[in-house]
């Protein structure tokens, strides 16, 4: 049984094409939930909403306990990562991370940063110290990503204002989104990054439409690859 983590992080409700005004990111990320059912009715889902709900910010405080050792922790520490620590173990349990996060200013919403330092947490999802070499998927020394022990993936699923912030696109040096989320979350372990994305959204009509259609088409081919690859291993498997 695949486990996915649906993330939405626009605070948008709803999902455009449905709803007034709504979202784009939400309208991908049920598209593909959606086409993930199809083939595995069964999958587990766990949904978290951080457009309405944002995660905490980091604060003096939270690093305090956050770098303390657990064994040394106090009530009020343990009591203070207790989001931190539920949004580390979604991560963790996690086969597939399905993020909706629309570009604002060139790089994501306030949440998802919030949502991002979160979970890259020394001891939790990343280790540091000497003795260890280079790191698997980054150009980086000394740390450990804790959750290399298996193969993940994470789908970022964004709308852009204008269009062009592809690799080699024309605006593609403004981009901090998805070169930001891919550093964020190889650095934890999670190798396979995958990212989608409608254009045009300021500029809207046939172009929006073209982009929005592109976008559920590539949606439904990563999801058949996808669950394809995670599939096969565990046909092979003995009986």
């Amino acid at each position: 049984m695949t486990r996915l983590l649906h993330l939405d992080a626009s605070p948008r409700p709803g999902r455009a094409g449905t709803h007034n005004h709504g979202s784009h990111t939400r309208r991908l990320t049920h598209h593909f939930i959606s086409r993930w059912r199809t083939l595995e009715p069964d999958a587990e889902i766990v949904y978290r909403d951080i457009g309405a709900n944002p995660p905490q910010l980091t604060s003096v405080e939270w690093i305090e306990a956050a770098f303390t050792p657990i064994e040394q922790q106090t009530e009020p520490m343990r009591e203070l990562l207790t989001e931190s620590d539920a949004l580390a173990n979604e991560v963790i349990r996690a086969d597939i991370l399905v993020l909706g996060v629309p570009m604002y200013n060139f790089g994501p919403p306030a949440a998802f940063k919030a949502w991002i330092d979160n979970i890259v947490r020394l001891g939790r999802t990343v280790d540091y110290d000497p003795k260890y070499g280079p790191h698997p998927h980054l150009p980086l020394e000394n740390y450990l990503p804790l959750l290399a022990d298996r193969s993940r993936h994470a789908v970022l699923l964004s709308s852009r204002g204008d269009h062009g912030f592809d690799p080699g696109g024309r605006l593609a040096a403004l981009n901090h989104m998805e070169p930001g989320a891919r550093t964020a979350l190889q650095f934890i372990g999670i190798a396979g990054f995958h990212s989608i994305a409608i254009e045009h959204q300021e500029e809207g009509g046939d172009v929006l439409a073209a982009s929005t259609a592109s976008a559920l088409s590539r949606i439904d081919r990563l999801v058949e690859n996808l669950h394809l690859e995670l599939e096969t291993p565990r046909l092979t498997q003995p009986a």
